[in-house]
């Protein structure tokens, strides 16, 4: 078998690690960029951490801080008109995912118009051109979109979640810096990272496997279960930093080999309710776990291991609830909720949730093959 594996061209990790973008932008002559982020960023003064820098370098600068989560069709046709009309010659995006999603539409439609509707990007996609070159300085631990080579984008229209693969997608420079980090409220420190393990245990469990990928996911199970809560919940710099790193490897991992039913689930809660991802993540993952334990639970002994659990003379099951029951505990000692009830979200809708889910581009790598009924099941769990 051959398997392939997708990365950035250069990357840079530690505190302070931004003030690398001047020196990567000036060796590339890029002068004329699109800088993208959100007012959130803007208003607590991160993006101004990055824009600072872009003005020392004497770098004209374009500003598009309009990007909401779950980031729409019309966002994105918004932020490339901007491109357009300035005739930018590189973007860089500060932000966490949605940011980095919208700056990736974006940078792949400068260079291939003739996807200018966005949605035909949705899919598995092989586009003549390389995007217009990106930068991505990721403000949060969690979605990694800064490494991988997807991004998601919401058809309002349609009511519908478009999950883009495209390996022209993928930032040639990321900058993983935890100061970008430092500033995350604490709710959002815990939903996004609490995606960077699920994209961590998804991306191990995956049809796709291999080698590699597993050694990546592995240590980024082992750091995030590890540091999360300090990060999220104590503000430790420290494990802030080791969850940065942690989130980039998950990243590293699962943008190569597929991922799984948690993150189709979580697609619609986003398309028919604008649910944060992490938090949708979050909620689905302990259930989605224990549906796809009865398939695998060889690699639950392996990933309990890596959360520093004892799993030695357990069953089959035992290995699956013990990892089951310590990501659950995990969500709890986070704050985050437990049920799709708590959240709002109406069982009604659970068929037609089901119906997305089954044709999101992530359910071929699920280990254990779904039907709508199962994930109408999955679903009524978690309510």
């Amino acid at each position: 078998m051959i398997n392939r594996i997708v990365l950035n061209e250069t990357s840079y990790f530690g505190r302070g690690a931004r003030h690398k973008l001047k020196e990567e932008l000036q060796k590339r002559n890029y002068n004329k960029v699109l800088l993208i982020s959100d007012h959130i960023l803007v208003d607590n003064r991160t993006t101004k951490m990055v824009a600072d820098l872009l003005e020392e370098a004497g770098i004209v600068c374009c500003d598009f801080h309009n990007i909401k989560p779950n980031p729409s069709v019309k966002n994105i046709q918004d932020g490339l008109h901007v491109a357009q009309v300035n005739q930018v010659d590189a973007i860089v995006a500060v932000g966490g995912g949605s940011v980095i999603d919208a700056a990736k539409a974006i940078s792949i439609i400068m260079t291939n118009p003739e996807y200018n509707d966005v949605l035909s990007l949705a899919g598995l996609k092989e586009t003549q051109n390389r995007g217009l070159p990106l930068f991505a300085l990721p403000t949060t631990a969690g979605t990694a979109a800064e490494v991988t080579i997807n991004y998601v984008v919401t058809d309002e229209i349609n009511i519908k979640k478009l999950v883009c693969v495209d390996v022209h997608d993928i930032p040639i420079c990321a900058i993983v810096d935890p100061d970008l980090m430092q500033n995350m409220p604490q709710q959002l420190a815990a939903t996004t990272g609490m995606d960077a393990l699920t994209h961590a245990m998804e991306g191990y469990i995956t049809k796709d496997g291999w080698l590699i990928p597993d050694m990546f996911h592995i240590n980024a199970m082992a750091l995030i279960y590890k540091n999360i809560e300090d990060a999220a919940n104590e503000k430790d710099e420290m494990a802030i930093e080791k969850m940065a790193y942690a989130q980039y490897m998950a990243g590293m991992g699962f943008s190569n080999v597929g991922l799984g039913i948690v993150h189709s689930m979580a697609h619609p809660l986003g398309a028919f309710f604008d649910t944060p991802h992490g938090l949708a993540n979050a909620i689905l993952l302990p259930h989605v776990m224990k549906f796809n334990g009865e398939v695998c639970p060889e690699l639950f002994r392996n990933m309990g291991r890596a959360f520093g659990l004892n799993m030695d003379e357990l069953s089959d099951e035992e290995a699956v609830e013990r990892v089951v029951g310590a990501i659950r505990r995990l969500s709890i000692r986070l704050g985050i909720p437990q049920t799709l009830r708590e959240i709002g979200i109406p069982q009604e809708m659970f068929p037609a949730m089901a119906d997305q889910a089954l044709e999101d581009i992530c359910t071929a790598g699920n280990p254990r093959p779904v039907s709508k009924e199962d994930i109408i099941k999955i679903y009524q769990e978690a309510y």
